[in-house]
């Protein structure tokens, strides 16, 4: 059975995480919830934002993990997140560690199908930072 993922990449996805692994090391991710901050996929080195208690792993991509709050995760649950790179205008209107390249991460989306859904629904709870 293949592994069934609640966040996933496109191939342009992988070869950006690889560029900013290559310049800066460890990456991580977190789902922004919008407003000021957009809401795209962003990228931070560890540390540059505080993981909260309640913020959920929602699984690594690139290697690299992938964090959203749990109201969004709420909302997102039935769905999995397909992070893809897309140009943007350089230097972008992100705070995203992709901005000065011209290129932003983006995030879509599917919905699981209801055996997907039972199959995620049977696995352990998703892991807290």
């Amino acid at each position: 059975m293949t592994p069934l993922t609640r966040v996933s990449a496109t191939e342009a996805a992988l070869a950006l995480i690889a560029q900013l692994q290559a310049r800066h090391g460890a990456l991580m991710f977190y789902q922004s919830s919008g407003c000021c901050d957009n809401s795209a996929p962003n990228c931070y080195l560890p540390g540059e934002l505080a993981i909260s208690p309640s913020d959920v792993l929602l699984g690594h991509i690139g290697g690299m993990p992938f964090y959203m709050s749990s109201s969004q995760y709420a909302y997102w649950k039935s769905s999995q997140m397909i992070v893809d790179a897309v140009d943007a205008p350089l230097g972008g209107d992100n705070f995203s560690l992709e901005g000065p390249l011209g290129k932003a991460f983006l995030s879509r989306s599917r919905l699981f199908t209801d055996e997907e859904s039972a199959r995620l629904e049977a696995e352990a709870p998703l892991p807290r930072p």
